[in-house]
């Protein structure tokens, strides 16, 4: 037997110090703190002994002492006149010869032998090391990534399924990467995407689940889009422009409400940048999606007239119910108030978070010719 296994035998301590080494290493590699990982062990080791040991409770007690790299474990027995149990209790007598100051009502502790349970010791601390350290990663993660829910991040494509067309990303933040899906609902329609290409997506939300970190991420949700303009334009950044509200409908038209508290800035302008330039490298982004940005009032009626650019609008009325509101447009801007299958008109109910009912100049009073709903469910707010 090597000299040094007979010296841990002799000693009655169970040599660990290839497992302090490894803790160590995992602490410089991963960042996994000794603590954590010491803890884990102490509470799997006495775990594992009262398996084998039912009758000891809760009079186990592990001590570990990471400067020599040994662990001892202890069992604490009542000392009493006539002994019931003798797991939990030893005579005043067996008390005396392992502590000759020993006293009827002491607790003393009564060290437990290697071979009692090294063979357990050691099979459990390699459990413990591999699973505190998927369990310490995975929360390493969940704080790295709950940390960017409302962001956006970059992913690299690694797999596209080819029954659904959903695609698994490989997303990184910091020092730390996880897998995440973009569902086919997720996807802006018509979008390609292919194996390697890096795709921005926004973080909607980040789960805890039995794999690991769940990050539900999607390319639809305004929140890229707002995302997107803060990147792009230092006025929302620094919060000289406000984006007040948002309405999209992803892969096709976008609608947002502007506003800044300095009136010696244009919000739309600050956003728009010269000759475009702000907003194309959103648009680019976005691989073509229209931009409505509109100045945001605190008077509905201006408001909602905004929302319906490019349409022009003659008046604006806010009926009883506060929600709702009547909107006169000259004849030949109907189509254009309305949109194709009436998009402007939803997207700007969507907006604003009144219910529009849009009629031309010539009949005023005729059943509207558009209504768009814009029910507490489908009203976009900024979030």
């Amino acid at each position: 037997m090597p000299r040094k296994s007979q010296k841990a035998a002799q000693s009655h301590e169970l040599d660990v110090s290839e497992f302090f080494a490894a803790i160590d290493l995992i602490e410089k590699e991963k960042g996994i703190p000794k603590g954590y990982m010491l803890e884990k062990i102490t509470l799997a080791l006495v775990s594992a002994y009262k398996k084998d040991h039912p009758d000891a409770g809760e009079n186990v007690i592990l001590d570990a002492d990471p400067e020599k790299g040994t662990v001892r474990m202890y069992l604490r027995k009542d000392v009493v006149e006539t002994v019931d149990d003798p797991s939990t209790e030893i005579s005043l007598e067996d008390a005396r010869a392992k502590l000759p100051q020993a006293m009827l009502g002491d607790v003393i502790s009564i060290e437990i032998k290697t071979r009692d349970f090294g063979r357990i010791a050691a099979q459990t601390a390699r459990q413990v090391i591999v699973q505190g350290m998927r369990e310490a990663e995975r929360g390493m993660i969940f704080d790295e990534f709950s940390s960017k829910e409302h962001e956006i991040l970059s992913g690299l494509v690694t797999r596209i399924d080819p029954r659904n067309g959903g695609v698994s990303l490989r997303l990184t933040s910091g020092s730390e990467w996880t897998e995440a899906y973009l569902a086919p609902g997720e996807q802006v329609k018509g979008e390609v995407y292919l194996e390697g290409m890096r795709v921005k997506v926004y973080v909607v939300e980040v789960r805890r689940s039995t794999r690991g970190p769940q990050v539900l991420i999607s390319r639809t949700h305004p929140g890229l889009v707002r995302r997107l303009f803060e990147m792009e334009i230092p006025e929302i950044y620094d919060g000289t422009v406000e984006i007040k509200s948002i309405s999209r409908e992803a892969g096709s038209r976008t609608k947002l409400a502007v506003w800044s508290a300095d009136p010696n800035v244009d919000p739309i302008g600050a956003c728009v940048g010269p000759k475009g330039a702000r907003v194309n490298n959103v648009v680019e982004e976005l691989k073509g999606e229209k931009m409505d940005i509109i100045k945001w009032s605190e008077d509905p009626g201006e408001y909602v007239a905004a929302a319906l650019a490019p349409a022009e609008v003659i008046s604006v009325t806010t009926l009883d119910d506060g929600k709702s509101c009547r909107v006169i447009v000259p004849d030949d801007q109907l189509s254009l108030a309305i949109g194709k299958e009436g998009q402007n008109a939803r997207l700007a109910a969507k907006l604003t978070g009144f219910k529009i009912d849009i009629k031309p100049a010539s009949a005023p009073d005729d059943e509207p010719e558009e209504e768009a709903g814009a029910e507490e469910d489908l009203i976009a707010e900024a979030e």
